[in-house]
């Protein structure tokens, strides 16, 4: 049985970015797995990142992370395919103070980079996956770039899939790419998927509760936008796509 494993940095972006595809996968018999690496719940959280989970009506008492890992488990059930989560920090608990600094440079501090090759290397050695798919950073987020660095250090041979990042493709007609070099030689693709991906995926982005209205403004205006595009998710892909999406 081919695997396919989906790098995603939040417990969302997988879902959100390329669900239709994972679906699609997991129906085509493909063993998939969503791998989650900044999942950490971290105790006493102040400033910013008590402030992540406040604006969205959650008490300084909620393990925020720990609900939003049980978001996830819904979402890939909703998808089909298996969820694994990592005990990383995102960024606002490794110094990151407010939302632009979440889309600025990336700290000279932060040394996640080598946290993240040793976990990733050590999720591909256990799932020797076929398929790696992971995010291009479109939008800028620290988190989504040190992902990209981590790979990058690691010279990963395995074909991978990268995504462009959804929902942070359209909330500007000219998004962040701070890594649009690193990517352009890349060939783009664009995948569709039929009706029954397109309602699994919705039923997974929806599972997020937490942040469908940080996001979309909702879970009405989450389903318009899905619909909006149209049942394709895009890509540029590094190897050879594998045959049940090539065709």
């Amino acid at each position: 049985m081919p695997r396919a494993l989906a790098l995603s940095p939040h417990l969302d972006d997988a879902a959100f970015s390329c669900g239709g595809t994972l679906h699609r996968l997991a129906r085509g018999g493909w063993d998939v797995t969503m791998a989650t690496l900044f999942t950490a719940s971290v105790p006493d959280p102040q400033g910013f990142a008590l402030a992540c989970q406040t604006d969205k009506g959650l008490g300084p008492d909620v393990d925020y992370m720990a609900l939003r890992r049980g978001e996830d488990l819904a979402a890939a059930r909703a998808l089909g395919i298996a969820a694994r989560h990592l005990p990383l920090r995102e960024a606002p608990h490794r110094g990151y103070a407010s939302p632009p600094e979440l889309f600025a440079a990336t700290r000279a501090d932060d040394s996640i980079v080598a946290d993240l090759t040793e976990a990733v290397s050590a999720l591909i050695a256990e799932t020797t996956p076929n398929l790696i798919l992971a995010p291009q950073a479109v939008g800028g987020h620290v988190d989504h770039v040190q992902l990209v660095r981590a790979l990058d250090a690691l010279g990963c041979r395995t074909p991978i899939l990268w995504w462009r990042d959804f929902p942070y493709t359209i909330r500007s007609a000219t998004p962040q790419e701070p890594l649009r070099d690193r990517f352009a030689a890349f060939p783009e693709v664009t995948l569709a998927f039929d009706e029954a991906a397109q309602a699994a995926k919705l039923a997974a982005c929806a599972a997020y509760t937490t942040q469908i209205g940080f996001q979309f403004g909702g879970g009405e205006k989450l389903a318009a936008r899905l619909a909006e595009e149209g049942g394709v998710e895009r890509f540029r892909i590094a190897g050879r796509l594998p045959g049940l999406l090539a065709g």
